[in-house]
């Protein structure tokens, strides 16, 4: 049985780890309200409007490809892909090629900073393996200049976030919504958490300076996992109504 990754791949160790995933998208949450195709977003207004419902479905989509078997894999990003080609045709316009690899490159990049953020440093040869695979996703998806390696992903990396970002209207009202859904006090820990997660370009443009410790807390719920009650953290980090979604993120965990 061939699968899109390999069973003993680092990818999956990350993606079935549900703290992991939520911080992949903490992360991707802010650099992409500053993204300057960041208005596609508000085309359809799905997401302005129900950021957390449309997070559990785009982590849905990205963990069937991670888990599933080779065809299935990709079948999942040929859907992706026909979603995005009717996106396009409702709107007339064609979607920069340079903002499909913008969201490729968060997948990557977020993938290893929460990874190592809850649990280890990885090994350059790992990190080479995480590119391998998300340039693979962007391959299948016909994505357009996209690095050969690992170490010309990082140089132009830096140059998508040097040229692709800005902080303008759109900006705010993610923001606000994010806030709206959430609620005041989980919403202050999704910044805080934001803060150590992005990059300095993105931590510039977003946020100010805080003392809030948020590696202290940090530290604490690596505790309550060893003693097995993060999913009561879990609960308190995210509304009620979510636990069902939280709990299917999860699903991979025993892979």
């Amino acid at each position: 049985m061939k699968y899109f990754v390999d069973e003993k791949s680092i990818v999956r160790e990350i993606w079935k780890n549900t703290d992991a995933v939520l911080l992949i998208f903490a992360g991707s949450a802010a650099e992409f309200a500053l993204n300057k195709a960041v208005d596609w977003l508000y085309f359809t207004g799905k997401i302005p409007t129900n950021p957390l419902e449309r997070l559990f479905s785009t982590v849905e989509f990205a963990q069937k490809i991670v888990f599933s078997e080779e065809e299935l894999a990709l079948a999942t990003i040929d859907k992706i892909n026909q979603i995005h080609q009717g996106l396009e045709k409702s709107r007339g316009q064609t979607i920069p090629d340079w903002a499909y690899r913008d969201v490729l490159y968060m997948l990557i990049d977020y993938s290893i900073r929460s990874f190592e953020l809850l649990e280890r440093k990885l090994e350059t040869s790992e990190k080479e393996e995480i590119f391998d695979v998300f340039s693979r996703l962007g391959i299948r998806m016909d994505l357009k200049e996209l690095p050969t390696n690992y170490n010309d992903w990082l140089i132009d990396r830096t140059i998508h976030l040097e040229n692709n970002l800005q902080k303008g209207e759109f900006t705010i009202h993610l923001f606000e919504q994010y806030k709206k859904h959430l609620g005041n006090s989980r919403y202050l820990i999704l910044l805080e958490i934001q803060k150590i997660l992005v990059p300095k370009m993105v931590y510039k443009m977003l946020f100010e300076t805080s003392n809030f410790p948020t590696k202290t807390l940090l530290k604490l719920y690596k505790i309550s996992k060893k003693l097995k009650v993060d999913h009561v953290v879990k609960v308190i980090l995210l509304p009620k109504k979510y636990k069902e979604s939280i709990i299917n993120i999860g699903k991979y965990e025993t892979l």
